[in-house]
């Protein structure tokens, strides 16, 4: 399993130094990792982070047909913030979410750390939608997502997804710094 899970974190590092790029060649490496990651994750008896790879494979195929509409035939796309409003209902949209699938690991699976992976579950999903939309907050739930996961990952023993993750965190602080620098360099062209 070690080779699997080595493979799935170096597919892992090109798709976000990509993702941090606004490059929408981002995405196979994508398919690619969470597919590896699918089967990491189950033999972990992480089924939260399982699913989620499910789900993640989908969203990388819808979030590159959006991202290639987007870009108009560019490498980087345009990115945007949510209002006030729209964070809190993202937030306790994904609050509820969380909560839900933590209940139902914790009654019905053999889940390992049921509500700690609902929480990175949750969060994941929110964020990957706000990364498909190219929202600048999807970054800031990354970086809360990678601070949980590397915690979850150290606890078990799954150590080179947990070294994955504090290189995420680092690649999610940058993309969100050059996320921001791109949304202003846009509004400063349209003015």
């Amino acid at each position: 399993m070690n080779t699997v899970e080595w493979a799935a974190a170096g597919l892992g590092l090109a798709n976000i130094a990509l993702l941090v790029r606004r490059s929408v060649w981002n995405f196979p490496f994508g398919m690619a990792m969470v597919a590896l990651y699918f089967v990491v994750f189950r033999e972990a008896k992480l089924y939260g982070e399982a699913g989620l790879q499910v789900f993640f494979f989908a969203a990388q195929i819808w979030g590159w047909a959006l991202w290639v509409r987007a870009g108009g035939g560019e490498s980087r796309v345009p990115v945007r913030r949510l209002g006030h409003f729209a964070r809190l209902l993202w937030l306790t949209g994904t609050a509820a979410l969380a909560l839900n699938l933590g209940w139902v690991m914790h009654r019905f699976t053999d889940a390992s750390l049921p509500y700690a992976d609902s929480a990175i579950a949750g969060a994941s999903i929110a964020a990957q939608i706000l990364l498909g939309f190219r929202r600048i907050e999807n970054w800031v739930l990354w970086i809360a997502i990678d601070l949980a996961a590397i915690g979850v990952y150290l606890y078990k023993e799954l150590w080179p997804t947990a070294a994955l993750y504090v290189l995420f965190l680092v690649m999610s602080v940058v993309g969100l710094r050059e996320w921001i620098a791109a949304e202003k360099a846009e509004k400063a062209q349209e003015a």
